[in-house]
């Protein structure tokens, strides 16, 4: 049975970078067009070329060597002609394959946004596209609102669809701007346009995430006929997002509910860089990943719960709806209080650490972890932190170097030109081979300070530590009243995107920074001597 093409559609350069707080410089948006490019993808959007110096350089040369490189923009203005438009104009001229011209399909906006009758908005985008057309570029046409549009008005919403497919549209991409349109509705609508003239293998789908359903509305389009998918990565976008294809490519690809029928250009060795790309994407927007995100998250192979756990180790099946391989990541089978044996066996195997069942020295790593998860200690979300612990207990861990002491001190003052001015400033006191080192430093608050000082001076262990990053950190009261207990989790990043969490625990938030910050360094020092399993630093 010959499958069908689903085509993918990338717009996290252009819809994407809607997201607030995100802001694409050019050279950013040259390495994710070549992410996307390398990863498969059919389609790039890289923005409004003419909307802003940034895209307009971006659309200087073509940034992707197979996917089709796309430029958006709007339909010409009522009243003007198509070679009369300046930024359609701008479009042309773009070094792009590919023009997505966005055009209003609810005659709502039709009357409000644009001011114009419907006749002329249907007169801008055959005109529009047709424009595309000569040019020599493939035309693809944004119908915006689309599916409220055709709640409001179907005979005008179809009719812009029609316009722009006999206009010589090679997609025409329904949008569910609002991103509030339920999944049999989408599917009602879909079936609507195809019937009216619009063939499925000409037809998108653009959905926004607002009520938590853009992939199920993307997949609900292509069961009705869709063969096309945007979205972007992560599912990045305006007020919640669009949808993601991180999940929806996958899904694709997995799931035999479309296996059997569809296929995109996402190739099972291309299927395995997926927590790759997404987890690149993150790094390159400097924030941590989801980690209960679908198939690429740090959770998303995880378990917690020592009878889930024993059955998962005895066929993954029970408890995985598809390998982590498929999608390159990892399982992880999980140590806290809830977990059994079970647990700590195949956490231990995972680094490297082979351990008998019967083994007194489990029983106790076992004893202990559930002892200090009582007072506060959180193992799972602390992988490096327990790889430490369970090496002490079970066998050894070398004594890099020891802390003797450290003092955190932090004045506000006034300074020589009478400014306010708070200072932080740590020292420590570190002994390595007999020697004793004391480094002093000043840091942008107490926590930063000690971090500083710690990594300032490690003797023969300084130049190991040198990419070593604190990338995240966080805190949490664990009780109320003025004795409240304080749990620090650090999350650690070197030079070869290793990451690591590790987790302290006191009545004295510096002290618990203090303990976090000794496990990041003290298992960045195994991690190069090779003393680290893999799932250890994901």
């Amino acid at each position: 049975m010959t499958r069908e093409r689903i085509h993918l559609f990338d717009t996290t350069l252009r819809d994407g970078q809607q997201t607030p707080g995100i802001d694409f410089s050019v050279e950013d948006k040259i390495a994710i067009a070549t992410m996307l490019d390398d990863f498969g993808m059919d389609y790039v959007e890289g923005g409004y070329p003419g909307a802003n110096p940034t895209d307009t350089e971006f659309f200087s040369e073509k940034r992707t060597k197979t996917a089709r490189f796309v430029a958006f923009g709007m339909t010409k203005r009522a009243g003007v002609s198509a070679s009369n438009d300046p930024g359609l104009t701008s479009l042309l001229q773009a070094e792009s394959d590919a023009i997505c011209l966005v055009a209003k399909s609810w005659d709502f906006h039709v009357r409000v946004a644009l001011g114009c009758s419907n006749d002329e908005n249907l007169e801008s985008i055959k005109a529009s596209v047709e424009a595309v057309v000569a040019g020599g570029k493939e035309a693809l046409i944004d119908c915006e609102h689309f599916f409220d549009g055709y709640k409001a008005n179907p005979a005008y919403a179809l009719a812009c669809a029609k316009t722009a497919y006999d206009a010589g549209a090679r997609w025409v991409v329904l949008c569910d701007t609002n991103g509030g349109t339920q999944p049999p509705e989408i599917r009602d609508i879909v079936a609507a346009v195809i019937a009216h003239g619009v063939p499925g293998a000409n037809l998108g789908i653009h959905a926004h995430n607002d009520t938590g359903q853009a992939v199920a509305n993307s997949l609900a389009a292509v069961e009705a006929g869709v063969r096309q998918i945007q979205g972007t990565l992560n599912g990045i976008g305006e007020r919640c997002g669009n949808a993601n294809l991180i999940t929806l490519i996958p899904t694709l690809a997995l799931k035999e509910a479309y296996t059997s029928r569809f296929e995109t250009a996402i190739d099972p060795d291309r299927l395995q860089e997926l927590t790759q790309l997404s987890h690149s994407f993150d790094e390159l927007l400097n924030r941590s990943p989801d980690h209960q995100m679908p198939y690429v998250g740090a959770s998303a192979f995880a378990t917690k719960a020592g009878i889930h756990a024993s059955a998962l180790l005895k066929d993954p099946r029970t408890y995985e709806h598809v390998t982590p391989e498929s999608v390159g990541n990892l399982r992880k089978v999980m140590v806290s209080d809830q977990g059994g044996k079970a647990n700590f066996i195949n956490a231990l195997k995972r680094r490297g650490i082979a351990v008998s069942r019967d083994d007194p020295k489990l029983d106790k790593l076992i004893s202990i972890v559930k002892e200090r998860e009582a007072t506060g200690y959180a193992y799972e979300g602390a992988d490096a932190s327990f790889f430490i612990l369970a090496q002490r207990t079970l066998s050894s861990v070398p004594d890099f170097f020891h802390v003797e002491s450290f003092r955190v001190m932090v004045e506000r003052r006034f300074d020589a030109n009478g400014n306010l001015k708070t200072v932080s400033e740590a020292v420590v006191k570190v002994w390595i081979d007999g020697q004793a080192t004391m480094s002093v430093v000043e840091g942008h608050g107490p926590v930063n300070a000690l971090d500083l000082a710690l990594r300032k001076d490690l003797g023969k262990y300084q130049s190991e530590i040198e990419d070593l990053e604190l990338v995240d950190y966080k805190v949490r009261i664990l009780n109320g009243g003025s004795e409240a207990i304080t749990r620090v989790l650090i999350e650690s990043v070197d030079g070869s995107g290793a990451r690591w969490w590790t987790v302290g625990v006191s009545d004295n938030i510096i002290d618990a920074s203090f303990q976090a910050l000794m496990d990041s360094i003290v298992f960045k020092l195994l991690k190069n001597r090779d003393q680290v399993g893999l799932a250890a630093a994901e």
